[in-house]
């Protein structure tokens, strides 16, 4: 089963400190969470006039929950994708400490859908009408970006 992620997170350029998670699955199934132990106080201004506004404020649970409730979600994962995923990565696998206390069955690589976006000739994805930079909208545009990239064929479309 595929899974597209998304994740709001605070960066100083030496740590990510995570901030909020959303999940969509390849069978439709959601999941939303957001990191009451993450130190607000160190965000960015950009961070605070753009993230903030689109947290719920009432879905915050410790990390330990989150990553409960991601290990329920996931379902045998054979594919994890995000966009621009790097640090996103970093704070998904953060939630198990290292990489290496991940679970077995968990797949410890992610796949990008930029990166798939410019091998097929980085086309103009699809807009996102949901408001940006809430972890969950932003899942599910990722999802719809990479089903939109399947069914592209850049020699078809470029006349």
């Amino acid at each position: 089963m595929r899974y597209w992620f998304d994740t709001e997170f605070i960066e100083d350029g030496r740590t990510i400190d995570l901030i909020s998670i959303g999940i969509v699955s390849e069978d439709g199934r959601t999941l939303y969470m957001e990191n009451a132990e993450c130190d607000l106080t160190k965000a960015s201004g950009w961070v605070r006039k753009n993230v903030f506004p689109q947290l719920n404020w009432t879905t915050t649970f410790p990390k330990i929950m989150i990553r409960n409730a991601m290990i329920q979600f996931l379902q045998q994962p054979t594919e994890i994708w995000a966009y621009y995923s790097a640090y996103d990565w970093v704070a998904f696998c953060q939630l198990w400490g290292r990489m290496i206390d991940m679970p077995g069955w968990m797949p410890k690589n992610c796949f990008d859908v930029k990166q798939l976006a410019v091998s097929k000739g980085n086309p103009e994805l699809p807009k996102q009408y949901t408001p940006e930079h809430h972890a969950l909208n932003d899942a599910i545009w990722t999802s719809r970006a990479w089903q939109f990239l399947q069914g592209y064929n850049a020699k078809e479309c470029s006349g």
